[in-house]
């Protein structure tokens, strides 16, 4: 964590072994960004994500997941868990100080593709038997169109130049249906599309 401390604008306050310790820590930091081993002892990465950034955490942080695989089993646990992204461990310095500032402006640390894969790999086993039905969602048609959209691993351009609308709207829909859906990002906004079956 020494290149993290190296930069002007960014301070390690704390390092921890296991995960039952960076919940604990975290907790009582309030950190704006939680770099997190997927795999830790005590308590394992995925249940520590749950508990510092899962559906009803009073003060949800920030997590970044590391791991080994790209498309490992455990990143989508993570990032369903409430992660805002992931990198792989032998991720150059350059791209883990990147991912860090990504994270902490509140954008998510995934290429949509990528999410697309990996959300998709898993959508089988992730999609509820009774799966919700656009007549339960609270979006507009309009919403819903866009929303599938970024499912599909779209950007807010290529959204735009597919519905003929400007980017401002485009980033004006992304911002009700995260607001509507009570999601942080695009990567739940994968997540919630690929669950409640709005995307195959």
């Amino acid at each position: 964590m020494t290149i993290i401390d190296a930069q002007p604008d960014l301070e390690v306050v704390g390092e921890c072994g296991d995960g039952r310790a960076a919940v604990d820590l975290a907790r009582r930091l309030l950190p704006d960004v939680v770099v997190m081993d997927i795999r830790m002892p005590v308590l394992d990465g995925i249940e520590a994500t749950r508990l510092l950034a899962g559906a009803g955490v009073a003060q949800p942080v920030k997590v970044v997941v590391l791991t080994t695989s790209n498309l490992d089993e455990y990143v989508y646990e993570a990032l369903r868990a409430g992660a805002s992204g992931f990198l792989l461990k032998d991720a150059p310095p350059s791209r883990l100080l990147h991912g860090i500032h990504t994270v902490a402006t509140g954008a998510a640390l995934l290429d949509p593709e990528v999410t697309r894969q990996l959300v998709g790999r898993y959508a089988a086993r992730i999609r509820p038997a009774d799966g919700g039905t656009p007549a339960d969602i609270p979006l507009t048609p309009r919403e819903l169109e866009v929303l599938r959209l970024l499912a599909d691993g779209l950007s807010n351009n290529e959204v735009a130049a597919t519905l003929v609308i400007s980017q401002e709207t485009v980033k004006t829909f992304v911002s009700r249906i995260l607001t509507k859906l009570d999601l942080r990002d695009r990567v739940q906004v994968v997540v919630y599309a690929y669950r409640n079956g709005l995307v195959t």
